[in-house]
């Protein structure tokens, strides 16, 4: 008998099912690996036990963070009771004959979701899902659009208004981008352009990158703003003020989002200046959402009341963000009054969210604690030069350090949970007197220069599942948008932060 023809042997291997992997993931046993190296690597007496084995547990989170070896929240669980042993077992500070204990441990590993900025989290994932559940959300972005017009630029131009607006009323990158991503693709569709079009690709790509550019402006846009806002509670004693934050991050964000409209146009030049339709497929849609509900209007008068506290704190009132925001929680959950109850909003809320945040805030605090943080602070102060470098070039250096990591991170809060902890302890060590707290927020900016590969922000991948545009088209504009925005940075850092006292 003939032996079988080479493309029908291909043909039944390919139709047979892929192998199934066992044992645990690469990524896994490397996090392993780092972790028991730094465990036994022979360190100076200057470091506490504990401090070595928070160290060997940060070398493990960042490899597997790397690496997406496992999810965000089950290393979140791991990295816990990692915590709760290693820490547990290593004696304490103050007495080296007495041990921690796991009970001490463990609530050092839980003392992040006792920190207001994981409260303000919870609370920014509630508003958000209150906004999907009215369609307030929907609303505003389809009323923003139809104020714009229908030139090519013009519907650029509102895909930007629409991320500024709904960044200041829908505390989540991820949810603002779900949100926006089919109204755009419904106006792409009105236009009748090739889906592969560079005006799809350009308005998907905008939408991507000005969701990053208004995380920095905006301090209740993004995760890892309120994780930075909570490092500076727990390590410095002090915070910046949602309207302070603003002041310092908009105008940079406002000429940000200036390039970005720029080098869109010119990197992706759009097939026609002028289509038909895309207006009139945006007032359809809201006529079809007919008039406000009675929730969308009781939602916005929160949502604005919220910014109206948010902008004032300190300055017509002491209360506090976290606080104020829970204030607005309530009114949205009363009976007859709110706009949802619990059984509504709990299959919104990603719970993965707030457990990865907290824990996130509990392995900076230990490195805090065990004196790990401001070890390698000054260990990372002293070889670079960094303890006796100005103000300016500190930030130089480090912004570059946060935009080059950032390349192997798809979380901002997962990189703000391992770096700027020791950034701070970094700013610490450093002589001379400068604004420390004025320059962590600074370097909390830097976390959100997502721009240049879709992997490094949820918003990216978002927008690369419509297949508008390619991976490397995205890292084109990406890469031109980073380089940009790092001068600009610069520029600002010598003139407008440095005119406010933040540097």
């Amino acid at each position: 008998m003939s032996s079988p023809k080479p493309e029908v042997e291909s043909a039944r291997t390919s139709a047979q099912p892929a192998p199934v992997k066992h044992g645990p993931p690469v990524g896994l046993i490397a996090g392993v690996i780092a972790l028991v190296v730094v465990l036994f690597l022979p360190l100076p007496d200057t470091l506490p036990p504990a401090g070595q084995r928070m160290l060997a547990i940060l070398a493990f989170a960042v490899v597997v963070w790397l690496t997406e070896a496992v999810s965000y929240e089950a290393s979140a669980i791991i990295i816990t009771s990692l915590i709760a042993f290693l820490v547990g077992t290593a004696p304490t500070i103050k007495d080296p004959g007495v041990l921690y204990g796991t009970s001490a441990a463990i609530s050092m590993a839980l003392a992040g979701f006792s920190n207001s900025a994981l409260a303000l989290v919870a609370g920014a994932l509630f508003i958000s899902a209150a906004m999907t559940v009215t369609g307030l959300d929907k609303r505003i972005a389809l009323f923003t659009l139809s104020l714009i017009g229908t030139t090519t630029r013009r519907i650029l131009i509102g895909s930007i208004a629409v991320t500024i607006v709904l960044s200041l009323v829908v505390p989540s990158a991820t949810a603002r981008s779900a949100c926006v991503v089919p109204i755009m693709m419904g106006v792409i569709a009105a236009f009748g352009v090739d889906r592969r079009s560079n005006i799809a690709a350009g308005i998907m790509i905008v939408v991507a990158q000005a969701t990053s550019i208004w995380n920095v402006g905006i301090q209740t846009a993004a995760a890892q703003n309120l994780l930075t806002v909570g490092f500076m509670d727990k390590m410095m004693g002090a915070r910046v003020t949602w309207l302070d934050w603003l002041i310092a991050g908009a105008p940079w964000a406002i000429v940000m989002s200036a390039v970005l409209l720029f080098i869109v146009l010119k990197m992706l030049p759009p097939e026609t200046d002028s289509l038909a339709g895309g207006k009139e497929a945006v007032a359809r849609a809201l006529v079809e959402l007919g008039p406000m509900t009675g929730p969308q209007k009781r939602l916005l008068a929160v949502s604005i009341g919220l910014l109206l506290f948010w902008a004032t704190e300190g300055k017509l009132h002491p209360f506090d963000t976290t606080s104020v925001t829970y204030v607005g929680l309530v009114i949205l959950m009363l009976p007859r009054i709110g706009v949802m109850d619990w059984k509504t909003v709990q299959g919104r809320i990603p719970w993965g969210t707030v457990i990865v945040f907290g824990v996130g805030i509990s392995l900076g605090t230990a490195l805090l604690t065990t004196q790990a943080g401001q070890w390698l602070g000054e260990l990372v102060a002293q070889h670079t030069g960094l303890d006796s470098a100005s103000p300016f070039t500190a930030f130089a250096i480090l912004s570059a350090f946060l935009i080059l990591i950032h390349l192997g991170f798809a979380s901002a809060t997962a990189l703000t949970s391992a770096m700027l902890p020791i950034l701070i302890s970094v700013l610490q060590s450093m002589q001379g007197d400068f604004n420390r707290l004025g320059l962590t927020m600074l370097l909390g900016y830097v976390v959100s220069f997502g721009f240049m590969l879709p992997i490094n922000a949820p918003q990216n991948m978002v927008c690369l599942a419509t297949d508008t545009f390619t991976a490397k088209q995205f890292s084109r504009v990406g890469v031109v948008l980073t380089v940009v925005g790092y001068l600009l940075l610069m520029l600002f850092a010598a003139t407008w932060w440095r005119w406010l006292g933040w540097l």
